[in-house]
């Protein structure tokens, strides 16, 4: 892996978008009763009895956007990951736009990216099983 840096100029990247997105998500689910809207179900959990992938988003967002990591975590982990990253990249975005920072962007080999999609599709696995043992358990 090599890492290159941007250069010192204000441009909207992948890093703003990701951080604007988070931000919005956070904000959607500190202010809004998401959970509580009379549509918002999960259908595969409705028919089959058994939790999507998903499940466990909702309540992973609302524990983060309240400051509850805890609950964030127990809903669901990786959601909960995904979300501390975006706030972290909303806060780096912020810094890097108004002090003009470099960043560093890694360049990967391509048996390191074969290695990173093969862990990414590992954590999605682990975190589904999560949530089938925790909801087929009944701790939920």
């Amino acid at each position: 892996m090599t890492l290159d840096c941007t250069p010192r100029e204000r441009r909207f990247t992948l890093l703003h978008a990701l951080g604007l997105a988070g931000v919005m998500g956070l904000l959607v689910a500190r202010f809004v009763p998401v959970a509580q809207l009379p549509f918002w179900r999960c259908a595969l959990r409705e028919h089959t009895g058994w939790p999507c992938p998903g499940c466990g988003l909702t309540r992973a967002a609302e524990g983060l956007a309240h400051l509850r990591l805890g609950f964030a975590f127990e809903s669901n982990p990786l959601g909960a990951l995904v979300g501390c990253l975006l706030a972290a990249a909303a806060v780096l975005g912020l810094l890097q736009w108004v002090f003009r920072l470099p960043l560093p962007v890694p360049r990967l080999s391509p048996g390191e990216a074969r290695a990173g999609r093969a862990t990414v599709v590992a954590a999605l696995l682990a975190n589904y099983a999560f949530v089938i043992v925790q909801t087929r358990l009944g701790w939920r």
